[in-house]
């Protein structure tokens, strides 16, 4: 299960649990609201009729006959009014209760009834809620009045607020349930993205710590660069040791033998060859330094601040610096795309690396060959092309030519070189935010592909 959707379960969960609580206490309380205000309107009402019918006089045993007058509403409201005893004496649902006994204090009906369901002239009897008020004379009490109301009037109002009530609420939860999806998306995003960056770097690539607001997450980040870091440098290290010791034993064994060999003053055709021997040797040893050279340089310059450069004019100058190589093989180098591309990079970074793909395609082509470097640009992307008319590349090799270190012979020497100048290229283009390929042609030769990012 992904993070994401845990989060989002256990949001939506929890969520649902204190909704579903907060639904029911107030579908609950949607009648007893209605209640309360209908028995605060029926108290008003009856405190009114209390002193609409309070004797004037000292003796007036017909103060309830003063309730006849009212226009009847039993369909509405229900008037009546008891003695002392609680005796119905008036009753406008045409005498329905009269004669019978209302018992008093007045209780009932629970919170059915009233908030306040303890108040002592609220009841709900029969479906009906009831509210009376005494009536008094002289400061004694002679009866009581009151209005009751069916329960059932109400139903039809309390259903249309629960109605209303359940499809606001409803949209307020699927409200709820699109932000919990997309809280739990930005909450993963930031690690996301850091798992991109790790299988980046896993796989080679040149990339940054993905930023973030959240501070954990940059910490996180910080601690996989430095981590990254730290492997690299260790696994740099290692590689180097191992790998050196191997380039430089083949080389120094040579010389070694060689030397020995002369001391032995032999003859001259021999000590011709020996010298000739200590010279190729020692010059291979001295390529294998400068690449060194060159990658300790590429190593220095990762946090280089790049410039906008004009990539046809770096491409005219690595022309121009492999003509001499050029001419010794007796390769020609042909130029196509003149028109001004720009690109974000380092200049001596560039011009090294396009060098080295050209210096390859002559070495690997025959005499009287052709260099053949294009330049283009589509989709934001600018690509440098170098095609060779060379034996073409082994199946075998093709995934390795960019490991340090790896070489094929020369066509006619046999020779190898260093084996860096192809890792040097792709060094470059990472850092550069671009990459680098090369296959065979259909038609004979190589073809080298760096695509780099446009300015």
């Amino acid at each position: 299960m992904k993070i994401r959707t845990a989060i989002f379960g256990v949001y939506v969960a929890a969520s649902a649990i204190g909704f579903a609580a907060v639904v029911a206490l107030m579908l609950r309380d949607v009648r007893l609201r209605y209640v309360e205000s209908m028995r605060r309107t029926m108290g008003d009402t009856a405190a009114f009729l209390a002193v609409f019918v309070t004797p004037e006089g000292a003796v007036d045993a017909g103060w309830a006959g003063k309730l006849a007058t009212l226009p009847p509403k039993a369909d509405l409201l229900r008037v009546f009014a008891c003695d002392r005893d609680g005796r119905v004496i008036f009753d406008s649902a045409q005498g329905r209760d009269v004669g019978a006994v209302y018992g008093w204090p007045m209780r009932g009906g629970g919170r059915a009834a009233s908030e306040n369901y303890s108040v002592s002239n609220v009841a709900e009897v029969a479906g009906e809620l009831r509210v009376a008020a005494p009536v008094r004379r002289a400061g004694e009490l002679i009866g009581w009045v009151g209005v009751g109301r069916s329960l059932d009037t109400v139903t039809e109002g309390v259903s249309k607020a629960r109605r209303e009530l359940v499809t606001s609420l409803g949209l307020v939860a699927i409200v709820m349930v699109g932000a919990g999806w997309w809280i739990a998306t930005r909450l993963t995003h930031s690690l996301e993205r850091l798992t991109d960056y790790a299988l980046a770097v896993r796989d080679g690539r040149a990339v940054s710590p993905p930023p973030s607001r959240a501070a954990e997450v940059r910490a996180l980040a910080r601690a996989f660069e430095e981590m990254r870091v730290a492997l690299e440098g260790k696994a740099y290290v290692e590689r180097y040791t191992q790998v050196l010791a191997h380039e430089f034993k083949a080389p120094l064994t040579s010389i070694r033998g060689a030397a020995e060999l002369l001391g032995e003053n032999p003859p001259e055709p021999d000590r011709a060859r020996f010298l000739a021997n200590l010279r190729t040797e020692s010059e291979r040893l001295q390529r294998i330094v400068e690449r060194l050279l060159e990658l300790a340089a590429l190593e220095s310059r990762r946090q280089t601040r790049l410039e906008t450069l004009d990539l046809v004019e770096v491409v005219h100058e690595a022309r121009a610096a492999a003509e001499v190589v050029a001419a010794q093989h007796q390769v020609r180098i042909e130029v196509a795309g003149a028109i001004a591309i720009r690109v974000r990079g380092d200049r001596f970074l560039l011009l090294q690396s396009i060098g080295n793909l050209v210096q390859n395609a002559v070495e690997f082509s025959p005499p009287n060959g052709v260099v053949s470097l294009s330049l283009q640009s589509a989709g934001g992307c600018a690509t440098i092309i170098v095609d060779d008319n060379g034996p073409g590349v082994p199946d075998y090799a093709i995934e390795k030519v960019f490991e340090r270190f790896f070489s094929l012979p020369r066509p006619g020497t046999g020779r190898k070189s260093s084996g860096l100048g192809l890792s040097i290229v792709r060094e470059v283009a990472r850092l550069h935010g671009g990459e680098v390929t090369l296959k065979n042609r259909g038609d004979g030769g190589v073809r080298a592909v760096l695509n780099l990012p446009l300015a």
